[in-house]
C-alpha cells in the first residue's frame, strides 16, 4: 500500500538522467573491454587483471548511480516499512552493495591471502578448506548484520521472523537444517575432509567439496555423487585417509599343488621390492609380508601384503603388482590353476541293456 502511495515518483523521474546513466555505464564497459584486450598481451596476469577490472566495473557503476541520484526524491521513496524503518531503494542498494562487497572480500581472502599462510604452516588440503569455509561464513554473517544495521532495521525486530523460520524448520525444513548443522560439524570435527578417499555404498571416491547442505564426492570413474551431510554422521563410512593415510594392499594369488611354497614366498617378496624401487608410494616399512592362507579346492592360496602411503594410488599399485606377479611366475614355470571339476560318467547303453535283459 505504501508503495502505491509513492507511485507518483515515476511522474517526476527525469529520463535525461536515465540517458546519462546508460551512457556512463556504456563508457565504463568499453573501458573494461579495452583493459581486458590489453591484458591478453600478458597472459600470465590475465586472470588477476580480469578479476580486478570486473570488480571496479561493477562497484564503480553502482557507486556512480548512488552518487548521481543521491538527492533524487524517487531514490528515497518508501517501498515498505519494517518496524519504524522505511525501506527505500537507496537503502536496498546499499545493503546489496555491502553483502556483495563482503562476498568479494571473502573470495580474495581465500584465494589470494590465505594460501600464503597455509603454505607457511604446511596445512593439508582438508584443513585449508575448513578454514576457507569458516572465514567465508564469518565474513558473510558480519556483512549481513552490518547491512541490516545500515538500513536501520533493529535486529530485535527480527525475532518474529526468526519464530516463523523455526516453525518452518519444525514442519518442512528440518531436513535442510539437519544437513546444514551436519555440514558445520563435519568442518569442525572433520571425520571426513576435502581430499579424503572414502567408500560410500561400496563406491570409492574422493571428497571434493563440503557445502552447506551436501558433500560432493568424485568417483574413480569421474562421476560426482552428491551425499547429504547428515549421512556421514548417521551411517558407517569408510575413510581411507582418516588419521593415518597409509593403506595395506592385499593381493590374493593361488598356485598349483606341488609348487615349492618357499619359492612362491621368495618371488612375491621380490615383486614387492621391485615395485618399491620404481614407486615411492610403496612403503618398505612395515615390511611386505606373504600370508599362506591355506589349501583351496584347486590351488595353494597366498596373499601378498604391501603398505602404500597414498590411498589414491590403490588401483595403480595393485595393477602393477599383478603384472609383476604374473610375469615372475611365468618365467619360473609356476602354474596359476583354475577351478576344475571331474565328471564320472557311466555307460548309458549298458544300463539300458541290463534293464531289458531283466524283463526278458
Amino acid at each position: 500500500m505504501e508503495l502505491l502511495k509513492n507511485a507518483n515518483w515515476f511522474k517526476n523521474f527525469n529520463y535525461n538522467d536515465l540517458f546519462i546513466i546508460v551512457a556512463v555505464i556504456t563508457g565504463i564497459l568499453l573501458v573494461r573491454v579495452l583493459f581486458l584486450w590489453s591484458a591478453k598481451k600478458l597472459p600470465k596476469y590475465y586472470d588477476a587483471t580480469r578479476s580486478i577490472v570486473n570488480w571496479f566495473t561493477f562497484y564503480g557503476s553502482i557507486l556512480f548511480v548512488l552518487i548521481y541520484f543521491s538527492k533524487a526524491d524517487w531514490m528515497f521513496a518508501s517501498f515498505f516499512t519494517v518496524g519504524k524503518v522505511k525501506v527505500t531503494l537507496f537503502l536496498i542498494i546499499v545493503a546489496i552493495l555491502i553483502v556483495s562487497l563482503a562476498s568479494r572480500v571473502s573470495k580474495i581472502s581465500t584465494s589470494v591471502l590465505l594460501p600464503t599462510i597455509y603454505s607457511r604452516y604446511n596445512l593439508d588440503r582438508g584443513m585449508r578448506f575448513t578454514f576457507d569455509r569458516i572465514i567465508h561464513y564469518a565474513i558473510m554473517i558480519i556483512a549481513i548484520i552490518i547491512s541490516l544495521t545500515t538500513v536501520g532495521i533493529d535486529l530485535s525486530a527480527l525475532t518474529v521472523f526468526a519464530g516463523i523460520i523455526s516453525v518452518g524448520i519444525g514442519f518442512g525444513l528440518q531436513n535442510i537444517a539437519s544437513n546444514f548443522i551436519s555440514g558445520i560439524i563435519l568442518l569442525f570435527e572433520r571425520p571426513i575432509k576435502v581430499g579424503d578417499r572414502v567408500i560410500v555404498d561400496d563406491i570409492i571416491g574422493d571428497v571434493e567439496k563440503i557445502n552447506m547442505r551436501a558433500t560432493i564426492i568424485k568417483t574413480l570413474n569421474n562421476e560426482h555423487i552428491i551425499v547429504p551431510n547428515s549421512y556421514f554422521l548417521e551411517e558407517k563410512v569408510v575413510n581411507r585417509s582418516f588419521a593415518d593415510p597409509r593403506l595395506r594392499l592385499v593381493i590374493p594369488i593361488g598356485v598349483a599343488y606341488g609348487t615349492d611354497v618357499e619359492k612362491v614366498r621368495e618371488y612375491l617378496l621380490q615383486v614387492a621390492a621391485q615395485e618399491s624401487e620404481v614407486s615411492p608410494v610403496v612403503l618398505k616399512t612395515p615390511d611386505p609380508f606373504v600370508n599362506f592362507v591355506g589349501f583351496g579346492e584347486s590351488s595353494l592360496d597366498f596373499e601378498l601384503f604391501v603398505w602404500i602411503a597414498d590411498p589414491n594410488q590403490f588401483i595403480v599399485i595393485k595393477s602393477n603388482l599383478n603384472f609383476r606377479i604374473n610375469s615372475i611366475l611365468s618365467e619360473n614355470n609356476i602354474e596359476i590353476p583354475f577351478p576344475q571339476r571331474d565328471l564320472h560318467l557311466k555307460s548309458f547303453h549298458r544300463d539300458v541293456r541290463e534293464k531289458f535283459d531283466g524283463f526278458n
